[in-house]
């Protein structure tokens, strides 16, 4: 099962099995919404029970900088090295602006 958020008011969606249906039920303001499975699979569930759902992996936790953002102008942004090139030259220092996601790198 996917992850579903309300598109009322953007919470994290419970899964709930009333019988043969399997509704998605918002626990804040209580918006539901049928969801529809392909009819050769089979749920093996027993009536009234939530189904959790695992919430996709983060990335680890990563050290942070003071340094612009060339896309948004945000001055906090995740910083990691990787040696791109051969051996005997310096790392690519990469960069991720905190604020829109933007990726950008600088050679050292």
């Amino acid at each position: 099962m996917r992850l579903e958020f309300c598109p009322k008011c953007g919470s994290k969606m419970e899964f709930v099995v009333k019988g043969r249906k399997v509704k998605a039920r918002c626990p804040k303001c209580n918006y539901e919404k049928e969801l529809v499975f392909n009819p050769t699979r089979e749920l093996h569930l027993k009536k009234e029970e939530k189904v959790v759902v695992v919430e996709e992996e983060k990335e680890p936790p990563m050290p942070t900088v003071r340094i612009e953002c060339p896309k948004c102008g945000h001055n906090e942004a995740y910083t990691w090295t990787v040696q791109t090139r051969a051996g005997d030259e310096g790392e690519t220092q990469f960069f991720k602006c905190k604020r829109c996601g933007h990726v950008w790198r600088l050679y050292t």
